[in-house]
């Protein structure tokens, strides 16, 4: 074989690899995941590598950066594929960021934060809210939210949650706690107890629609065939509040809710009381960001929140999803873009989709 027949074989051979897409590319999500060698330089590099592009010919792929080194290769100087990736090296100063805003009562500024990561503060929150899926003030005021609930669910008393919560006084402890519960403490422990929770329950082209809303704000949109199960579905999630039925003006928000299913373009501009652990919502803002008329695999969405491992987690925060439509889980699908998991039903699933494509 001479020596052009054999550069184009081995050409023909790195093209047929799906890696060198990602090379091309300058993938920085396959970074981590092989690394590869340019025979007339000899070097290796990361696949997000900024350097000149090799031609494939010269081109060999490696698992490791081990391996490519046990070949001869030395690492590129400008990407250092033998180091941690910058995707990597966020990630830990972002871990150590989360650390801090959880084990301080009242939550570092975007300057102390910005000084300790030794970025600015523009690129530390970009940074924070891309692997997070959040701003470090919602990150840390989700955490405290967290904490406030597991420290009076498991207290003998309120005074004794403030403390179990991590709260050096009861000030702090009072002013977070109605924004993370939608109630105060001693009602949130008594299950809500006095707690008005005003709700209706209409019609719309995909059945039963039952809205909640509290103080703060909608808190329920439940869909289904049976009115009197989304009643239950209500009462299960609010056992001892004082459940109201709607006056006139709720009705209102009754019918702007059942407007936007049947419009999804409408848009929907109601105050939201969203209740979940900080992961959960770390995915239900993720949903939000996806826009109308697209989807996103689960697998995708834990990527989004950096959480690559966490595609179960991410799915079960769709099925805890209790505002259906506002929070739009049904805007995510299986990796093959099949239609799954939707607590309200495939085929309300699929009519929200077909709707959002109409636009």
């Amino acid at each position: 074989m001479n020596s052009s027949t054999r550069a184009q074989t081995l050409a023909i051979s790195t093209a047929a690899d799906p890696r060198w897409a990602a090379v091309r590319a300058r993938d920085a999500q396959a970074d981590g995941t092989f690394v590869y060698s340019v025979r007339t330089t000899g070097v290796y590099c990361r696949p997000s590598c900024g350097a000149r592009a090799a031609r494939p010919e010269n081109v060999a792929f490696h698992d490791t950066s081990a391996d490519a080194q046990r070949a001869g290769f030395r690492p590129c100087l400008r990407c250092k594929p033998d180091q941690p990736s910058l995707a990597v090296q966020q990630a830990a100063v972002v871990a150590r960021l989360c650390r801090l805003l959880e084990a301080d009562e009242q939550a570092p500024s975007l300057e102390v934060l910005a000084r300790e990561a030794q970025w600015s503060p523009f690129h530390l929150h970009r940074v924070f809210k891309r692997i997070t899926g959040l701003t470090p003030k919602a990150y840390a005021a989700a955490h405290r939210g967290r904490r406030v609930q597991e420290a009076l669910s498991r207290s003998g008393s309120v005074t004794e949650a403030i403390y179990d919560a991590g709260y050096n006084s009861g000030g702090r402890f009072y002013a977070d706690a109605p924004k993370v519960l939608g109630m105060t403490p001693t009602r949130y422990r008594a299950g809500g107890a006095g707690t008005d929770v005003r709700f209706a329950v209409g019609q719309c082209s995909l059945g039963a629609i039952l809205v909640a809303r509290s103080d703060v704000g909608v808190c329920a949109i439940l869909i289904g065939d049976d009115p009197d199960a989304l009643a239950r579905d209500l009462q299960d999630r609010f056992p001892r509040a004082r459940l109201l039925g709607g006056d006139a003006g709720f009705e209102q928000w009754v019918a702007r809710v059942v407007g936007f299913v049947e419009a999804p373009a409408l848009g929907l501009d109601l105050p939201l009381d969203v209740r979940g652990t900080a992961f959960q919502q770390r995915v239900w803002q993720a949903l939000q960001a996806i826009p109308p008329g697209q989807t996103a695999s689960y697998s995708e969405v834990a990527r989004r929140i950096g959480a690559p491992a966490a595609t179960r987690a991410v799915a079960q925060a769709c099925g805890a999803n209790a505002l259906a439509v506002a929070i739009p889980c049904h805007r995510v699908v299986r990796n093959d873009g099949a239609l799954s998991g939707y607590r309200w039903g495939v085929e309300r699933k699929r009519a929200l989709l077909a709707r959002e494509a109409q636009r």
